[in-house]
């Protein structure tokens, strides 16, 4: 079968309310973030690991409380009282900037003018934020004294939600079939299910046919064999 070239062309994630699955897994963290008119001190940390649903979930938050999201790595840059005027600010990959003294900085005074205008403030990372390598102190324990909302490792629910929420943005129709042949397969993580769905695309396109089964199980069992 004749092949053409596969384009890298950009993927727009859908980031609403509606294409956020609710699953056992991240059921309790929805529900604080969903809660932050109460956000004890006015603040709160979402964690998770990469591909989690952090992001996501901050743009539904942005969405509904109609709050600003900003870059951790580009906090020093910005104009923070201005952006503490919005009075409600998701801050994320705060780990980011570890060590990174001008963004330390311009994130505590942003904190402290939102506590002071009696503001929200999400924070987003991997990890405990315990663990952040924050070098500044006052910083470090405004961080860990803010209460922390974790997304979970994924159940089958929120796999198989994610694999189709992953070939949609895509604008891939995928069987149900294979689908459900991937969450009993696959490694059960974020990296990998964006990495399996990339791949399938790539090969959909290349190969000019939809992804079956076979394709996808080429793509799990042998995931260094990239198709040319």
């Amino acid at each position: 079968m004749g092949r053409q070239l596969a384009f890298d062309l950009p993927v727009r994630p859908a980031l609403g309310r509606a294409e956020f699955f609710v699953s056992p897994a991240n059921a309790l963290a929805v529900h604080a973030v969903d809660g932050w008119a109460g956000w004890p001190l006015g603040k709160l940390v979402l964690t998770g690991p990469p591909g989690s649903g952090k992001t996501h979930l901050a743009h539904v938050w942005a969405a509904e409380a109609g709050a600003r999201i900003v870059a951790a790595r580009d906090l020093a840059g910005m104009d923070i009282p201005a952006l503490a005027a919005a009075r409600r600010v998701a801050v994320e990959d705060v780990p980011d900037i570890g060590g990174d003294a001008a963004a330390e900085e311009a994130l505590f005074h942003l904190h402290n003018l939102l506590a002071e205008a009696g503001g929200r403030l999400l924070l987003t990372g991997a990890g405990q934020p315990a663990r952040w390598p924050i070098a500044l102190p006052d910083l470090a324990s405004r961080v860990q004294g803010a209460s922390v909302a974790t997304l979970e490792a994924m159940d089958d629910q929120l796999l198989t939600a994610l694999l189709v929420k992953l070939f949609a943005d895509r604008q891939l129709n995928v069987g149900h079939g294979v689908i459900a042949w991937l969450v009993r397969r696959m490694e059960r993580s974020f990296a990998e299910a964006r990495r399996i769905v990339s791949e399938l695309d790539r090969r959909a396109l290349a190969e000019k046919r939809k992804v079956t089964r076979d394709m996808a199980a080429a793509v799990v069992d042998n995931p260094g064999d990239e198709a040319q």
